[in-house]
């Protein structure tokens, strides 16, 4: 188990976004995303593509289900941004339409994101991080608050 922590990535009136970041990691999940794609010249236009999507959903209407393709299992809230025409993919929980803590992710080779193990040990990751979220907002350790994620700030979650 690895110990992780929830941090802020930015607030709007709208939305906020957060991501993961893992003990001894100098960088978060969501960077590491991005320093991937920036790396890869053949990514960097999908890269683009989800961060203007997620820009226009923290502006406009916020994290709204049909933006997501549901992955993971029924019953937790994983969720990846896929965007039209694209192999890349961002792996996130969807914990409200004003809530969102976006992961890692990469480019989809196979035909699921189970037969790639980079991929699977993302929303693997989420699956823990979720049950957490839950078992914490159960016991009013969490809650979420319109655009924001209230207790999460001081809180480790063994993943």
């Amino acid at each position: 188990m690895t110990k992780a922590t929830i941090q802020s990535v930015r607030q709007t009136e709208k939305a906020g976004l957060f991501t993961i970041c893992f003990e001894g990691d100098s960088f978060t999940e969501f960077q590491k995303f991005i320093v991937k794609g920036n790396e890869n010249a053949t990514l960097q236009p999908d890269l683009q593509k989800i961060l203007n999507a997620l820009q226009h959903m923290m502006n406009a209407m916020g994290f709204l289900d049909r933006y997501f393709r549901p992955e993971g299992k029924m019953r937790d809230r994983v969720a990846a941004l896929p965007i039209q025409s694209s192999k890349l993919r961002l792996y996130c929980l969807r914990l409200s339409d004003s809530v969102l803590i976006v992961g890692n992710g990469g480019p989809k080779t196979t035909k699921t994101y189970e037969e790639d193990s980079e991929l699977n040990g993302y929303v693997i990751q989420l699956q823990k991080l979720d049950d957490l979220l839950r078992l914490a907002e159960a016991k009013g350790e969490i809650t979420i608050e319109e655009a924001s994620l209230s207790g999460v700030d001081d809180k480790e979650f063994d993943i």
